[in-house]
């Protein structure tokens, strides 16, 4: 072992304690293993030999030239002094330029008629040009062509470096530890390391710091990524193979249980991302070894039209973007409900179909209509499922939609002409002016009245036409709002263009038929299915046991959660199910709308309960004592087979009867320590189902890795939709920072709300240092925007509230909220937001998961560039939940160039979470896979970078798998042993285990 042991030598026996001590305090390099796999960022080439004559600005160069001059010069009243060189090689002369301490060497080596090869960038000084502290090798008289060609095309290694040690001294460190490469131990089996045509590591070791060519590089990198994914994938393979020898108890299926009932009380079918994901995970669920699952994107999956669609309510259509919650709609059998969720779901792919009487009606792929046909009756089908069986076996149109029941309407509007009599007027002679209407209070009137505006109309100008009646040569807004009058009576309408106008044929039933439905005259068959292109789209929740309502024909929406499925399919096994939220609000969300779909199958036990039921408890921190005691006790004897709740479901004091699932919520919130103590609380380690609709850069890098199984109902994007948004440059553009909170205005005089966001509370609180910096690696002064920017303290809700109150949104009900109010005052100021009594809420990011308020429609960000992207991207999420459209404005005083403005106008540019994931991955790495950080500070990973060696990992995991499931303590393979121990440190083993 003296071989590891030579890779262990701590960097102070080699390279003397000053600059160990700085690269172990600013690099966290210790020894002489760490400073081999420090590599380089990049590599500087000094580029093509260049004659004087053709230098080009703002480039690398290499020249060989002869001193023509060389003079030492004083300035700023004699404190400081430069060299100054003048270089000659025929075809022009060059100026070199060495200030402070570097004269001193250059002063000796650069003597007039000393010929040398110099690199560097070409700058324009005093309109000449020049090369400012150029590298330089002086040549001998005779110095030949080969040798000059080799100082030329040299790579020179730049290093990940620090302002205390620069990336050159790094290289002379690395000089002084390379020759113990020889001694590192190779942990690649050699019949992969051969079958996959890699090189050595020592080789690659001496190529990634001192490559002769850039094929070195390539060499190198190949084989050192194959290293960091391998390694690591040996590491989750065995953590795999051992959570597979664990004994759990199987959760299988039990037919006639309470998700039987559950799946039956629901007037559709599943869709067909909900049923994949639902199998995925019964199917984990039966084994007799812990599930450990993600469920990537939205939860709930819900059937969504356009914003345009149109939407029945009592006082006529209205479009689907104006819908709110508390909006009533019609439902098919006639009554009225009201909306009880609203669901913006981005853009989608819309489809219309076209019914035979000409009418259209667009939605998305997973839409649900109650349809019949002559062999099945009625049923419900997705668009999907309409598409793909449009026709019989006959070729004819196989599904017919059945007419609404025609309701009474009112839109409040005066009536003071006979309906009749109107429809007469409307119908004679030429039907008006070509612009003639029904007015909108007679088309959204009391049946009767619609019903004798249409006779009147007929009886003017119609004509028998079989079963019906046409109308001839009608201008189209008269047109559309005839089909529109027949069809609100249960009847159908054709209308065909003409010269002239267009011709309607309608048909309506008989009054005393007047609430019969099943005549198949007025039965529309579903002619075509057909592509529209991408809409902005949102789906409703309607409180009524049908979920459904009218559109121009009857349509089907619901969300259903399939961790709820998993829940229910646990309580039938016998087991008990929790659910960890990540904050009271959230909790308590989840447990209201559980017990609202569960219907009395959440009431097992109770007085009027379902037979089949189960309870449903909900246990937070803040609950009474009384209500407290209850939870624990129905939990402990197994009555209750459904918890939700906070934190406080960790604390010793809470047991089980039998917990066999454990569904973690928005799981970035939760460390893995809290997981894994709820995870304890089984009698056998429980099954884990991990929800995010959101993925932060370590949930990506584990799921490309392979530790989580994973699955993704990507049918819905992970944004929430339309939410406009833009980063404002407060610096750069301060009239922008103004209009921003004209536009608060704006939207609050429109009757909505707004949130302020800022990253701090204020007061008497510690100012946050700058992300990612330590005041020893601060520089003395700010050196650029971007420090300045980053040396001030974040901006405070006190503060911010009291410059609004008084300055741009004076007048405005503006209140904060943050975590160091009281309970009680914080539930009040929530409660007060949501019921609109407050217009803008000024908050730290206690906002950021659970809050609920469809009426808010724009954020204001503060020093946007201090949160992460997928922080962000949730904050975002409060906005755009209701009808209206959504407004993010993210304010940063950042420079344009700088990489947090980068950051922001990604963010600005999609709501697509998972987007958002790849490049906050990309931007911050992967954190540390094999450890709790998530920060990307200390990544165990050097050269792999997740998103962009996907298939090196892919290929990895399935050698790691292959080996693992061979030998599952590697005997045959002591090299990768000792990698592996080197790797993992106890504690990092244990965060495996933990998931």
């Amino acid at each position: 072992m003296e071989r590891v042991a030579a890779l262990d030598e701590p960097l102070k026996k080699i390279l003397g304690g000053t600059t160990a001590k700085v690269l172990a305090e600013h690099l966290g390099l210790e020894t002489v293993g760490d400073l081999l796999h420090h590599y380089p960022r990049r590599y500087a080439e000094r580029g093509e030999l260049t004659r004087l004559s053709d230098l080009p600005l703002d480039e690398h160069v290499t020249v060989v030239a002869r001193v023509a001059d060389a003079r030492v010069l004083t300035f700023n009243h004699g404190r400081g002094q430069r060299l100054e060189v003048t270089l000659t090689d025929g075809s022009g002369r060059l100026q070199l330029v060495f200030f402070g301490k570097g004269i001193h060497k250059p002063h000796k080596d650069l003597l007039p008629g000393r010929r040398a090869m110099f690199a560097g960038k070409v700058s324009v000084f005093n309109r000449k040009l020049q090369l400012a502290h150029p590298e330089y090798e002086l040549l001998d008289q005779d110095a030949d062509t080969e040798a000059v060609d080799a100082f030329a095309h040299q790579l020179m290694p730049i290093y990940p470096a620090c302002q205390q040690m620069a990336s050159w001294k790094i290289t002379k460190a690395v000089d002084a530890v390379l020759p113990s490469a020889q001694d590192a131990v190779d942990p690649l089996p050699p019949g992969l390391r051969e079958g996959r045509g890699l090189v050595p590591l020592t080789e690659a070791l001496l190529k990634i710091h001192r490559p002769g060519s850039k094929a070195d590089v390539a060499d190198a990198r190949a084989r050192l990524k194959w290293d960091e994914a391998f390694v690591l994938q040996v590491a989750l393979a065995r953590r795999r193979f051992a959570d597979a020898q664990l004994p759990a108890v199987s959760r299988q299926l039990i037919p006639g249980g309470i998700l039987d009932a559950f799946d039956a009380r629901l007037p559709f079918t599943l869709t067909e991302g909900q049923t994949k994901v639902s199998r995925e995970i019964f199917d984990d669920l039966a084994t007799e070894h812990p599930m450990h699952r993600l469920l990537q994107g939205e939860v709930g999956s819900g059937k969504a039209q356009p914003l345009d669609a149109l939407v029945l309510t009592p006082r006529g259509f209205r479009p689907m973007g104006r819908l709110a919650v508390g909006s009533e709609v019609v439902v098919p059998s006639g009554a009225t409900a009201q909306v009880d969720g609203v669901f913006p779901q981005g853009e989608r792919e819309v489809w219309r179909l076209v019914l035979s009487d000409g009418s259209t009606v667009e939605c998305d792929d997973e839409h649900l209509w109650i349809v019949s046909s002559r062999t099945t009756g009625e049923q419900v089908l997705t668009t999907r499922e309409l598409r793909t069986a449009l026709r019989d076996d006959a070729g004819r149109p196989r599904w017919s939609i059945a007419p609404a029941t025609p309701v009474d309407l009112d839109d409040g509007g005066q009536r003071p002409l006979d309906p009749y009599a109107l429809g007469r007027t409307l119908g004679a002679g030429g039907h008006g002016p070509a612009g003639a209407r029904v007015p909108a209070a007679y088309r959204n009137a009391p049946v009767k009245d619609r019903r004798a505006l249409l006779a009147g109309l007929l009886a003017a100008a119609g004509e028998p036409a079989g079963t019906g009646t046409r109308v001839r040569a009608v201008p189209e807004p008269l047109a559309a709002d005839l089909a529109w009058l027949a069809r609100s009576l249960g009847g159908t309408a054709r209308a065909t263009p003409v010269d002239g106008g267009h011709d309607v044929t309608v048909a309506t039933p008989r009054e005393d038929r007047a609430g019969d439905t099943d005549g198949g005259a007025f039965h529309r068959t579903v002619l075509a299915v057909e592509h529209v292109g991408r809409k902005p789209v949102q789906c409703i929740s309607v409180a009524h046991p049908s979920h459904a309502y009218v559109t121009d024909h009857f349509t089907v929406t619901h969300n259903t959660m399939v961790a709820l499925r998993a829940m229910l399919g646990v309580v039938d096994s016998g087991g008990q199910a929790a659910m960890l939220a990540p904050t009271e609000v959230l909790a308590q969300q989840h447990h209201r709308s559980v017990t609202e779909m569960m219907g009395d199958l959440a009431e097992g036990g109770m007085l009027g309960g379902a037979e089949r039921g189960t309870k449903v408890v909900l246990l937070t921190g803040s609950m009474g004592a009384a209500a407290r005691r209850q939870a624990l006790l129905d939990l402990v004897t197994g009555e209750a087979g459904i918890v939700i709740g906070t934190h406080a479901l960790i604390e010793d004091v809470v047991q089980f009867h039998d917990l066999g699932l454990v569904v973690v919520d928005e799981q970035h919130r939760f460390g893995v320590e809290q997981r894994d103590a709820l995870r304890a609380k089984g009698k056998q380690p429980p099954h884990l189902l991990v929800m995010t609709a959101t993925p932060i850069p370590r949930t990506v890098a584990m799921t490309v890795f392979g530790d989580l199984e994973t699955s993704v109902l990507d049918q819905l994007p992970a944004g929430r939709s339309p939410i406009a948004s833009h980063v404002v440059p407060a610096k750069d553009k301060p009239h922008f920072l103004a209009r921003a909170w004209e536009r608060v205005r704006e939207e609050v005089a429109a009757g909505h709300q707004a949130y302020v966001v800022c990253p701090r509370i204020g007061d008497d609180e510690e100012p946050a240092a700058p992300k990612g910096k330590k005041a020893k690696d601060a520089p003395a002064e700010p050196s650029s925007a971007e420090d300045l920017a980053e040396k001030r303290p974040p901006l405070a809700v006190l503060d911010i509230a009291e410059q609004l109150r008084k300055g741009p949104l004076a007048g405005l009900r503006v209140a904060v909220l943050h975590g160091r109010m009281a309970p009680d005052d914080k539930d009040d100021v929530m409660r007060r937001f949501a019921a609109g009594a407050l217009d803008v809420l000024v908050a730290t990011t206690v906002i950021e998961v659970g809050v609920n308020v469809p009426n808010a429609t724009a954020m204001v960000i503060m020093d946007a560039d201090r949160f992460g992207v997928s922080q962000l991207h949730q904050l975002r999420g409060r906005v755009g939940r209701g009808s209206a459209p959504g407004l993010c404005l993210l304010v940063s005083e950042m420079p344009e160039a700088s990489p947090a403005r980068a950051r922001l106008a990604a963010v600005a540019a999609t709501l697509d979470g998972f987007e958002l994931s790849r490049i906050d991955l990309e931007q911050r790495r992967e954190g540390d896979v094999l450890g709790q950080a998530q920060s990307g500070v200390r990544s165990s990973l050097r050269m792999l970078a997740v998103i962009e060696d996907e298939e090196v990992i892919a290929a990895a995991r399935e050698e790691a798998t292959a080996l693992v499931t061979a030998d599952p303590e590697l005997t045959g393979c002591p090299e990768l042993r000792t990698a592996l121990s080197a790797l993992l440190d106890d504690e990092r083993e244990q965060y495996l285990d933990k998931g």
